[in-house]
């Protein structure tokens, strides 16, 4: 037999100010979240005077005070309970008027399953009934299942605008008491604005994600300029708790296939839809976005079964320990650690999973992001036993596996040039760094950060290139341990049996105008490793520098330090630079091989058992 829904839906639909006849002083009313909702209820709910529409408690998961506005609130009428503190929410849960829970978002489904949260009423955003009888959820998932299945008066509230978005978002007519019909759009979100310094912090983030990487997602600035300097990525996944305009930009580039994911393969999967008409109108009828439920959403072991899960948190501030503080109020989404976390956790289960916490590192103000300490900040997110990667648009600082002096190195080398002095300066009188930490400030202006470059050498190897920096010097200082007796008289002419710090210090500190440095490193961003350094230093002859090149043993006849070679001719070229001097022992037959293959330019001479050669360009 074939239902003529139509009819039945006619019969269902009554005004706002119906629907509300039933509920009573009291009750506990779920509301849907963000861009889903109810406003047409919701605005008749707040302006009804009502005998019955009193004392009553508003739940809602994502609040961003559109028409559920704590300015409509009276103390004897409403009260919102949030599990949200950004946005609005962030200034009205500080003042008093909304009650924040804080809770893990992927036990909040459990919250209303187990009826720790009461729901008498549930008032849904949904689009229009399909010919079998079916509306679509739309733009938001998170809890509404839940809240339905508990509720004794269920309100749908019908929107032509909403989108039906597939996944967990189907519910029949049968499971709603009465429908309002609504001529609200939905609440939209304009895209943000992108600054060039937040361009450049993007562009530094894409570099350490990987082809087949699974990208979480957020608003704001940074997230706004990711899909330009990811769109020449492979294979990426989406595992996001928002799909946004910037995502589906980055999802019609081609870059993202989900093939990679273990989970929702092929799909890429989300709670909540942020944006403007045109991602809602790309959202209709997708097949290729998965809404589902934020206890699948935002469960750790859920994101952790994908590989190489890459969780990137906008900070507002971190300290030399590693430890942040989060973005408040209007515009921010993912603001509070309850927001996070398991985002977070999912990352470190994951299987070549990775944490970014990226910032500007001043702010609007012209203040540090980077200080000594965040002790007097709110909404501080300290785990920073777990963080890998820190970013900002003066590079990359890893943390993983570091100490807190070499944590504190690497951070202050990504702090704005102008804060660097002062960070070493408190950190030295912190006993954060060691009280004869070298500090070149006029180095922090003159790091070239433009030079970098990856290349691949025989049997495949992949080696990253770029200068030295000063937080190198553990790993100099490992490199130097991995050498041999011979390798290491071969470059410094005399038995070395010890590096200690004071010395490497000196020799990873320079001031990259009469002194240069490139270090050779493998693996990603988190676990780098240096395997070689080359090095020029002006010297003895006039418009000559010196060169010299070490490389880790097992990494040698590959070509790394011809290599190095060419990389430190082409510098020292664009410097002014007439050649190179060097100093080979006899026995050193590898290296002396190097230096011949420049052919005519290069001239040899031997003197007590040592080559001495010319280099000219």
């Amino acid at each position: 037999m074939v239902r003529d829904y139509s009819t039945v839906l006619q019969e269902m639909i009554v005004s706002a100010d119906e629907a509300l006849e039933d509920i009573e002083p009291g009750m506990s009313i779920f509301l849907g979240t963000g861009a889903a909702e109810p406003r047409t209820v919701v605005r008749a709910l707040m302006t009804s005077s009502a005998p019955n529409i009193q004392d009553l408690e508003l739940i809602q998961i994502i609040s961003f005070g559109d028409a559920v506005s704590p300015e409509r609130f009276a103390a004897d009428r409403f009260r919102l309970k949030t599990f949200f503190s950004g946005w609005l929410a962030d200034e009205a849960i500080s003042k008093g008027q909304v009650d924040y829970i804080p809770s893990r978002y992927s036990e909040i489904p459990n919250l209303f399953a187990s009826d720790r949260i009461d729901v008498h009423v549930a008032v849904i955003q949904v689009s229009p009934p399909n010919d079998s009888g079916y509306c679509s959820l739309g733009t938001a998932v998170d809890v509404a299942r839940q809240a339905i299945d508990k509720a004794s008066i269920v309100i749908g509230e019908i929107n032509e605008y909403v989108p039906r978005t597939f996944g967990d978002t189907f519910v029949p007519i049968s499971d709603f008491d009465c429908f309002v019909l609504s001529d609200d759009p939905p609440i939209v979100f304009d895209r943000w604005p992108v600054d060039e310094v937040f361009d450049v912090v993007a562009e530094k983030v894409a570099s350490v994600i990987e082809d087949g990487s699974c990208l979480s997602y957020s608003i704001g600035p940074l997230f706004e300029a990711l899909p330009r300097h990811l769109r020449g990525k492979k294979n990426l996944g989406i595992h996001s708790p928002f799909v946004t305009d910037a995502l589906m930009d980055l999802i019609n580039s081609g870059a993202v296939t989900n093939r990679n994911k273990k989970i929702y393969q092929g799909k890429s999967l989300t709670s909540y839809a942020l944006g403007s008409p045109e991602l809602l109108k790309w959202l209709d009828g997708n097949p290729m976005v998965e809404f589902q439920a934020i206890n699948r959403v935002f469960s750790p072991m859920q994101i952790g079964k994908n590989p190489s899960v890459v969780t990137i948190v906008h900070a507002r501030k971190v300290d030399l320990k590693g430890r942040f503080v989060l973005h408040t109020g209007k515009g921010n989404i993912a603001t509070g650690p309850s927001e996070v976390i398991d985002f977070f956790n999912g990352a470190e289960i994951s299987r070549g999973g990775c944490t970014i916490f990226a910032l500007a590192s001043r702010n609007l103000e012209g203040k540090a992001n980077i200080t000594c300490s965040v002790d007097n900040y709110p909404n501080q997110f300290s785990v920073p036993e777990s963080v890998d990667l820190v970013i900002t648009e003066y590079g990359v600082a890893s943390l993983k596996g570091r100490t807190v002096r070499e944590r504190a190195q690497a951070l202050i080398e990504i702090a704005h040039p102008e804060d660097r002095a002062a960070l070493v300066a408190s950190a030295k009188e912190n006993r954060i760094l060691y009280p004869d930490q070298i500090f070149l400030e006029d180095s922090a202006h003159s790091y070239p950060s433009e030079i970098k470059s990856t290349r691949t050498f025989k049997g495949g190897q992949v080696i990253n290139f770029r200068p030295i920096r000063p937080s190198d010097e553990e790993e100099m200082r490992k490199l130097f341990y991995r050498f041999s007796d011979t390798a290491v008289y071969y470059r410094y002419f005399t038995p070395v049996t010890a590096m200690p710090h004071a010395r490497m210090q000196e020799y990873v500190n320079i001031d990259y105008t009469n002194t240069m440095s490139i270090v050779g490193l493998t693996g990603r961003a988190d676990k780098e490793r240096v395997v070689a350094e080359g090095r020029f230093v002006k010297g003895r002859k006039e418009g000559y520098a010196e060169v010299a090149f070490v490389v880790d043993e097992a990494f040698q006849n590959m070509g790394i330090a011809t290599g190095m070679l060419n990389m430190l001719t082409d510098i020292a070229k664009k410097r002014g630079l007439k050649g190179f001097t060097a100093d080979v022992l006899s026995s050193n037959r590898q290296m002396l091989t190097v230096f011949k293959k420049l052919g005519s330019s290069c001239t040899v001479t031997m003197s007590e058992g040592v080559y001495e050669i010319t280099i000219t360009f």
